[in-house]
């Protein structure tokens, strides 16, 4: 389904219910700059690094896009996946079986989810809708459960430190999404739909939260404008 929701007036701040989860793979798609080679990318490196019979979990899983990405890669791969959201999780499932790929699904929010040992962790768009005074310790979670010589691939939207180079950067973003087919009522209404709900760090402050976890090795793989994905190394 075409995501045609934030065409109505303002109701609520965002949230991952029903009505978003129906159109939420083109709402993603349209909304997030490169977002299907990112995810290609994603699955590349986690191929490269990861071994054989890798147990690799979606913190965030949606509906699943990515976990099928990796299905489809390596057969060996034992998946699982994380959301609150059952609508979400109810797509994923469903996606899934018409695949015919095991998978592995918690329905949790993340703050009480119970981590167990995993040699990839994941986490596409996630951490920026967890508050930051819980985000450090979600990461510390995360290299805790993380099997040596684990990895931990996050994507994020950024902010930038100067104000000028910021305000440039939301102009590039909001011209992208025009040219994707939403409209100036669509962009400035899902805007402040997300108002205090989604929270960006910098790059900067991203990095830093990794190391002080205690991760040894930090990159960032892929960058475009406020759209960041990094890769950390226990």
């Amino acid at each position: 389904m075409k995501d045609e929701i934030f065409k109505k007036p303002l109701e609520k701040q965002f949230e991952f219910d029903k009505s978003v989860a129906s159109v939420f793979d083109d709402m993603v798609s349209r909304s997030v700059p490169f977002y299907t080679q990112n995810l290609k990318l994603i699955v590349k490196l986690i191929d490269h690094f990861a071994p054989q019979n890798a147990k690799i979990c979606d913190l965030g899983c949606s509906t699943a896009s990515l976990l099928l990405a990796l299905y489809e890669k390596r057969k060996d791969f034992l998946l699982s996946g994380v959301d609150e959201a059952n609508a979400m999780l109810e797509i994923a499932k469903n996606k899934c079986q018409a695949f015919g790929a095991r998978v592995e699904f918690y329905q949790k929010n993340l703050d009480d989810f119970d981590f167990f040992a995993n040699d990839v962790f994941i986490a596409t768009y996630t951490l920026q809708f967890i508050r930051p005074p819980k985000r450090q310790e979600l990461v510390d979670k995360i290299y805790q459960n993380l099997n040596e010589n684990g990895m931990f691939v996050f994507s994020e939207k950024i902010l930038y430190e100067d104000v000028k180079i910021a305000k440039k950067m939301i102009q590039i973003y909001e011209q992208y999404k025009l040219e994707q087919g939403y409209s100036k009522l669509e962009i400035s209404t899902k805007r402040e739909a997300l108002e205090n709900v989604l929270i960006p760090y910098t790059q900067n402050e991203n990095i830093t939260m990794l190391k002080k976890a205690g991760f040894s090795k930090v990159e960032s793989v892929f960058k475009w404008v406020n759209f960041e994905t990094f890769i950390a190394f226990k």
